[in-house]
């Protein structure tokens, strides 16, 4: 497993300033899209980040700008988060002491699967696979720390 860069401590591995860059595939329809922007790991109040990311989506031809909030809060021991909503629901778990893990979240008839892989210290990568009635989308993003 020489792929994965275990993190002892995964809020302080993550806090700061990250480019993302995601694809978006509908494996149903073929069509594909692109997200181009930064994430940022802030400190929240009482513990835990505050996760701001912000760019530009481009989808069939069109870009427009997107946004997304989420909350990563202190997990049962320092390499662990409880990922939330930023109105407070529940996400995710992570997990991120091997360098690895995967974390699943139902959404109504859908399943949201994310795998979590830690490179090194300034390059880590998710993969979402979402599958339900009307979804069959794979969301890879590639996250580079900025200086």
């Amino acid at each position: 497993m020489g792929e994965f860069w275990p993190v002892p401590d995964a809020l302080r591995y993550l806090a700061g300033s990250w480019r993302a860059e995601r694809s978006v595939r509908d494996l149903a329809s073929g069509e594909t899209g692109e997200f181009s922007g930064t994430t940022a790991f802030d400190p929240l109040e009482g513990g835990g980040l505050l996760h701001h990311e912000s760019g530009v989506f481009v989808w069939q031809g069109v870009p427009r700008p997107a946004e997304r909030t989420l909350r990563f809060l202190p997990g049962s021991s320092p390499g662990k988060a409880a990922v939330r909503f930023s109105d407070g629901r529940p996400f995710h778990d992570l997990d991120l002491t091997s360098g690895h893990h995967v974390a699943d979240h139902p959404c109504a008839a859908d399943l949201y699967r994310g795998e979590f892989t830690v490179l090194d210290a300034d390059h880590w990568r998710s993969v979402w696979r979402v599958r339900g009635p009307a979804k069959d989308l794979v969301l890879t993003t590639g996250y580079v720390r900025e200086c």
